[in-house]
């Protein structure tokens, strides 16, 4: 993104105008191009469905929601665990040169009126009257984005408590600096493998309880949730907000969308082998059944009007 005043001053003005904007658009693509280089070199999504994996997001909970900040009790298997994981579909971050996992997400996903989304339950005062609210939408197209957690090794401070938790900022001193590239984009990185796993379980409408600070940090990165009531104690100071697939794609930086198209090709691995998975596991059936995912196409476009362009890495009007 563009900050420079003067740059946007001259990229205004007429002749010269021209030349400054084709400068600006090389060097927004350069910045696209690096984003996504450093992202895949480094850091992979992981679609968790298989009990080792899920359990792995389990333990990511744990140790940041119950040992570090005493939002939820220890547990003596060291995995947070709640009755709303039984029809959730979860996504992990995989630091790739020390095969570790650094954060996870997971989207509470209902199929029927009895599975509440945690909003409902615990926040339903704060979404009285709203705009949008999960009653409007069909049980399988909603879906609800929390849990997300990165693990305190991968986060600049300790003191940052959930912020750092929620920002993906790591600890400076113990990974490269071309590895610090790409940090930053933890929590980035894991809303967009969440976003992609939901579009492609055909839920596109989101719900998520996040301090507004962190909701006014991600309008800035151009990830826009529309605030749907006012901030509660959950938590923290916490407000219920929405978005949907087309809303968080349309304002998708250009930086962020070649890591969009990256995540989402992961993503589609992960889903491919879930759905095609042998074992006869109960919760893969539910969450990954035969019907899961039967769009034929090698790319998805999370956008409503646009389709990705391979030759240019953008996403582009239809």
């Amino acid at each position: 993104m563009i900050r420079n005043k003067t740059v946007k001053t001259l990229a205004s003005v007429p002749y010269i105008g021209a030349v400054v904007r084709g400068g600006i658009s090389l060097l927004v693509k350069r910045e696209a191009k690096l984003i996504a280089q450093h992202f895949a070199e480094y850091l992979r999504p992981v679609v968790a469905y298989k009990t080792d994996t899920v359990e792995e997001a389990f333990r990511i909970r744990h140790d940041v929601y119950c040992e570090e900040l005493n939002f939820e009790p220890v547990r003596e298997n060291g995995m947070e665990q709640d009755e709303f994981d039984e029809y959730s579909r979860f996504c992990l971050i995989e630091h790739k040169p020390s095969t570790n996992y650094a954060g996870c997400v997971r989207i509470v996903s209902p199929s029927t009126k009895d599975e509440l989304l945690p909003i409902e339950k615990f926040c339903s005062n704060a979404i009285e009257g709203a705009k949008y609210h999960p009653s409007q939408f069909e049980r399988t197209e909603i879906c609800e984005i929390s849990r997300l957690a990165v693990r305190p090794q991968f986060r600049r401070r300790k003191a940052d408590n959930f912020d750092g938790a929620a920002s993906g900022a790591i600890n400076e001193q113990t990974y490269s600096e071309e590895e610090l590239r790409c940090f930053p984009f933890l929590a980035i990185g894991l809303y967009l493998s969440i976003a992609s796993l939901a579009v492609r379980a055909g839920t596109h409408h989101a719900f998520v309880m996040m301090e507004p600070r962190l909701a006014r940090s991600m309008s800035f990165l151009g990830i826009k949730f529309e605030q749907l009531g006012p901030a509660i104690d959950y938590h923290g100071l916490r407000a219920p907000y929405y978005i949907s697939a087309g809303m968080l794609t349309r304002t998708l930086p250009v930086g962020f969308q070649t890591l969009m198209n990256n995540i989402d090709k992961e993503v589609e691995k992960g889903c491919l082998a879930a759905r095609n998975n042998d074992d006869n596991d109960e919760y893969i059936k539910k969450m990954y059944s035969p019907d899961f995912y039967k769009n034929d196409s090698p790319n998805i476009s999370l956008r409503e009007s646009h389709k990705w362009c391979e030759s240019k890495g953008l996403y582009l009007p239809l």
